[in-house]
């Protein structure tokens, strides 16, 4: 007596080769597009943010012609950057945990 893994396993080798009709879709996009390349671009836009916000601070602090208002939105947005990337970030673990907590 056969069992359905038996006719399946011996139905497989038939199903590669025919053409379904389905596409592929990648996992994971490339490109410019994609989640990896938007994140990079977000951690190096608060990376830069921050180092603006410092060079300003210390040419300021070191009695350079700089407006402390420039200083201060500087400084501001330096912050409120890195407050959006540790959200993410928490989001992320947190969505990752809620996908570990399934699986068991």
């Amino acid at each position: 007596m056969q069992t359905r893994l038996d006719l399946l396993t011996r139905s497989l080798p038939d199903l590669i080769g025919r053409d379904t009709g389905a596409k592929q879709v990648p996992v994971i996009a490339e490109g410019e597009n994609s989640f990896g390349s938007t994140l990079t671009r977000a951690l190096n836009e608060v990376s830069d943010a921050r180092d603006t916000s410092g060079d300003l601070t210390r040419r300021f602090a070191a009695g350079e012609n700089v407006e402390l208002h420039h200083v201060m939105a500087a400084s501001e947005e330096a912050g409120i950057a890195l407050d959006l990337l540790i959200e993410l970030r928490n989001k992320a673990v947190e969505a990752y945990r809620s996908v570990i907590s399934m699986q068991s």
